[in-house]
C-alpha cells in the first residue's frame, strides 16, 4: 500500500503557484497513491467556505477528481484552515480525520497529526488551538458577517509573524515529553506531523519521527511511505 503525506501548503488561492503545484499532484502523482493525507494548513487562510471555496474552487475540485479515481483522500484540519466545512467536504470527495487519530503507515501503527497539538511550550498556540478545536467555538466563528471574518483573519496573520519573530525556536517547535506520552498512550511507533516548518526525519526514543516540509515559493515536497520504503518527492 503506497500513502502519501502533505501538510502546510498554504495555498491563497487558485492562481498562486503552490496551488498550480497541487492540481498537478491531484492530476498525477497522486494517482500511484491508495491514500493521500493531506494533514492540515492545506489553506494559508479558510475563513469558512462561504468566503474561501470561490478562491480555491479549482483546487478543491482538482482534490474532488483525485478523490473520485479510487484514491482515498484524507484531510485533518490545522491552524489556519480550522473552518472548513460541508461544502468543502463535498466538493474535494475527503475524508474528514480527527487530530490527532492513529493509522497503519508502511506496516507500523502511526500517529497523524498537524503538529500544534505537541507544541506545548507554546502557550498562545495551546489557547488558540483550545477554541478552534471546538465545534461551538467554529460554528460561533462561522455565524459572523464575512467582513468581520476576513479582518479577524488578517488581524490574525499579522499577529502570529510578529510573535514569531519575537519567540525563540524551541518554544515554537515540539515537546519530545508531548510526543513520548502521546505515542505511549496511543501504543504508535511513528509520528507524521507538519505545522513547525522544519521537516526532519529522526527518531525521539523508539519513535520514528517525519516531520512534513512547508511549501515554498521554490519548493514544495510530499512523503511516500509504502511497506519498503519512505522517500519525499519534490513536485518540481
Amino acid at each position: 500500500m503506497t500513502q502519501h503525506f502533505i501538510a502546510d501548503a498554504h495555498l491563497t488561492g487558485d492562481d498562486d503557484l503552490s496551488a498550480q503545484r497541487m492540481r498537478y499532484y491531484c492530476r498525477g502523482p497522486g494517482r500511484a497513491a491508495d491514500a493521500v493525507y493531506l494533514l492540515g494548513d492545506l489553506f494559508d487562510v479558510w475563513i469558512g467556505d462561504d468566503g474561501s471555496l470561490p478562491k480555491h474552487r479549482r483546487t478543491v475540485e482538482a482534490i474532488g477528481a483525485l478523490a473520485a479515481t479510487g484514491t482515498m483522500v484524507y484531510f485533518m484540519r490545522g491552524n489556519r484552515d480550522f473552518a472548513v466545512g460541508d461544502e468543502f467536504v463535498a466538493t474535494s470527495g475527503v475524508t474528514m480525520l480527527d487530530d490527532p487519530c492513529t493509522t497503519i503507515v508502511g506496516g507500523i501503527p502511526t500517529l497523524l497529526t498537524h503538529g500544534d497539538l505537541l507544541c506545548t511550550n507554546d502557550a498562545a498556540q495551546q489557547r488558540f488551538r483550545a477554541r478552534y478545536s471546538n465545534p461551538r467555538w467554529r460554528a460561533r466563528m462561522l455565524r459572523l458577517p464575512l467582513v468581520v471574518r476576513h479582518l479577524a483573519a488578517r488581524s490574525a496573520r499579522r499577529h502570529s509573524k510578529r510573535r514569531h519573530r519575537g519567540c525563540y525556536r524551541q518554544e515554537l517547535d515540539v515537546s519530545a515529553q508531548s510526543i513520548a506520552r502521546l505515542t505511549r498512550e496511543t501504543g504508535t511507533k511513528r509520528l507524521i506531523h507538519g505545522h513547525t516548518h522544519r521537516p526532519t526525519d529522526d527518531r525521539l526514543g523508539n519513535v520514528d519521527r517525519r516531520v512534513l516540509a512547508d511549501w515554498r515559493v521554490d519548493y514544495a515536497e510530499y512523503l511516500v511511505v509504502d511497506d519498503a520504503s519512505i522517500t519525499r518527492q519534490n513536485l518540481d
